[in-house]
C-alpha cells in the first residue's frame, strides 16, 4: 500500500529534470571587448548620480519625484502585480488542500424507498480533499519560469522608469534655472534699453539726433520688452511641468512656489569621464535587463505551449465522514475516503496546439529582436551622450568668448557713437549681438548640463569623480 502511494511521487522526482521546450541561453551579440580594468570599474558606479551636481534643491526634487511621481507609482503597482502572478505560478507546482462541510435535508420518493425507511432524512458531510497535478512534462515549471522572468522584467522596468524620471526632473530643473537666468538678463537689458530710449528722446527733443535714431531706439526697446514676457511664460510652463514630475498636488501647484538652488552657472558638471566606459557599464542599464527578462519569459512560454501535446495527469484524494446525525459524524463507521487519478490526453483539435507553439515561437523571436534592438539603442545612447558631452563643453567655451567680445564691442560702439564717429545703427547691432550672446551662453550651459544628464542616463548611473 505504501509503495503504491509513493509511486506517483517517485515518477515525478524521476522526471523532474525533464521539461519540454528550449532552455534559455543568452544570445551571442557583437559587443566591444572589455578589459579587466573595465570590469572592475563597475564597483565605482553610483546610482544617485544627481548628487554630483552639488545642488541640494535638485536632490530634494528628485527624491520627491521618486516617492510621489504618478508614473513611478504605476510602475510599482505593476511590480506588485507581477509578484502576485509569480506567486500564483509557483503555488501551482504544489498540491492544494481544501476543506468542506455540507448539510442536506431531503425527502425521497415513497415509490423507490424500502418500506420502513424514513422518507425524510438528514445528511451531514465533512471532508478534506487534496489535489495535485503532476508536472511530468514541465508545463508548470516553464510557466513558473516565465512568471519569475516577468516579475524580474517589471522590477527592471520600474528601475528604468526611476532613471528616466530622475533625468527628466534634472533636465526640467536645469531648464527652469536657465529661464531664470535668461529672464534676469532680459530684464536687465530692458532697463538699459529704457534708459537709452529716455536719453535718445531728450536728445531728439533738443535736435541733437535725427528722428531715425530716436525711432530705432524706440523699436529696440519694444523688441526687448516683448522678450521679457516670452521668457516669463516659458518659465511658468516649465515650473508647472516640474511640479507634475515631482508629483505635487494641484493645490500645491497653484499656491506653492518651487524652491531654487544655485544659479545655472554655479551648477557643477562632471569634469572627467572614466576612460574604461564600455559594454560592462551598459549591462547595468535596467531597460536592457528588462528586455532580456522578457526574452526569457517568451522562451519559457514555448515550453508551456509544447506541453499541451502531452497528457495532463492529476491526482485527487479525499478523506472525511458522512452521517445522518451530528453526533455520529466523526465516528469510525462514518468515515469515507476516495482516491482518483485522472489523465487527459489531446487527440485531435485541428492543429490548435501546433498553432499555439508557432505563436509562442513567434513571440520569442519578437522578444529576441526587441532585446537586440535595446542593446543597439543602449550603445547609440552612450555614443551620442559622449559626443554631446564633448561638443557642449567646446560650444560653451566658444559662446563665453563671443559674449565677452561682443560686450566689449558694445562699449566701443557706444563710445564711437557718442563721439560722433559712427551711426546709431552700429550701436543697435552691437546691443542686439551682446544681448543674444548672453542668452546663448545660458543656453550653452544648459546644453552642457543636459548632456551630462544624458550620459548618466545612457550608462544607467553615475561614477565616482
Amino acid at each position: 500500500m505504501l509503495k503504491r502511494a509513493l509511486l506517483p511521487l517517485l515518477i515525478t522526482l524521476a522526471l523532474s529534470a525533464c521539461a519540454v521546450g528550449p532552455d534559455y541561453h543568452r544570445p551571442l551579440l557583437e559587443l566591444p571587448e572589455a578589459s579587466a580594468a573595465q570590469a572592475s570599474s563597475e564597483a565605482l558606479l553610483v546610482k544617485d548620480w544627481w548628487q554630483q551636481f552639488k545642488d541640494p534643491i535638485l536632490t530634494q526634487l528628485i527624491d520627491e519625484a521618486l516617492q510621489h511621481n504618478q508614473d513611478l507609482l504605476t510602475a510599482a503597482a505593476r511590480v506588485d502585480e507581477a509578484a502576485a502572478q509569480a506567486g500564483i505560478a509557483r503555488a501551482q507546482l504544489l498540491p492544494t488542500l481544501d476543506a468542506n462541510a455540507a448539510y442536506q435535508r431531503g425527502r425521497s420518493s415513497s415509490e423507490i424507498v424500502t418500506p420502513g425507511t424514513p422518507l425524510v432524512a438528514d445528511t451531514r458531510n465533512a471532508n478534506l480533499q487534496v489535489a495535485w497535478e503532476l508536472d511530468l512534462w514541465g508545463k508548470l515549471r516553464r510557466s513558473n519560469e516565465a512568471a519569475r522572468a516577468n516579475f524580474a522584467a517589471t522590477r527592471f522596468a520600474r528601475d528604468a522608469s526611476q532613471l528616466s524620471i530622475a533625468a527628466q526632473v534634472a533636465q526640467t530643473y536645469f531648464q527652469l534655472r536657465a529661464y531664470d537666468a535668461q529672464l534676469e538678463i532680459a530684464q536687465r537689458t530692458l532697463a538699459t534699453r529704457q534708459e537709452t530710449l529716455t536719453l535718445q528722446n531728450k536728445r531728439f527733443a533738443r535736435g541733437a539726433i535725427s528722428a531715425l535714431d530716436q525711432a530705432q531706439a524706440e523699436a529696440d526697446e519694444a523688441a526687448t520688452r516683448a522678450t521679457v514676457p516670452q521668457i516669463a511664460n516659458a518659465r511658468a510652463q516649465t515650473a508647472t511641468a516640474l511640479n507634475i514630475l515631482v508629483g505635487r498636488s494641484a493645490k500645491t501647484m497653484v499656491e506653492g512656489e518651487l524652491p531654487r538652488g544655485g544659479n545655472i552657472d554655479q551648477l557643477l558638471v562632471p569634469t572627467s569621464i572614466p576612460a574604461d566606459l564600455s559594454s560592462t557599464l551598459l549591462a547595468r542599464r535596467p531597460d536592457v535587463a528588462a528586455s532580456e527578462q522578457q526574452l526569457i519569459a517568451a522562451n519559457a512560454q514555448i515550453g508551456v505551449a509544447r506541453a499541451a501535446y502531452f497528457p495532463t495527469i492529476s491526482l485527487t484524494g479525499a478523506l472525511g465522514s458522512q452521517s445522518t446525525s451530528l453526533d455520529g459524524l466523526f465516528s469510525g463507521p462514518a468515515r469515507t475516503w476516495s482516491f482518483v487519478g485522472n489523465a487527459a490526453a489531446p487527440i485531435f483539435n485541428f492543429g490548435q496546439t501546433g498553432y499555439n507553439v508557432d505563436a509562442a515561437t513567434a513571440r520569442q523571436k519578437q522578444a529576441l529582436a526587441g532585446y537586440e534592438k535595446t542593446v543597439q539603442s543602449a550603445f547609440k545612447d552612450a555614443l551620442d551622450a559622449l559626443s554631446a558631452q564633448n561638443s557642449s563643453r567646446d560650444i560653451l567655451q566658444a559662446q563665453t568668448v563671443q559674449s565677452s567680445a561682443l560686450s566689449k564691442s558694445l562699449k566701443l560702439a557706444t563710445l564711437r557713437y557718442d563721439k560722433g564717429y559712427s551711426s546709431y545703427l552700429e550701436v543697435l547691432d552691437a546691443q542686439r549681438g551682446s544681448f543674444q550672446a548672453e542668452l546663448n551662453v545660458v543656453s550653452a550651459k544648459l546644453n552642457q548640463l543636459n548632456a551630462a544628464v544624458g550620459l548618466y542616463k545612457a550608462l544607467g548611473g553615475g561614477w565616482v569623480q
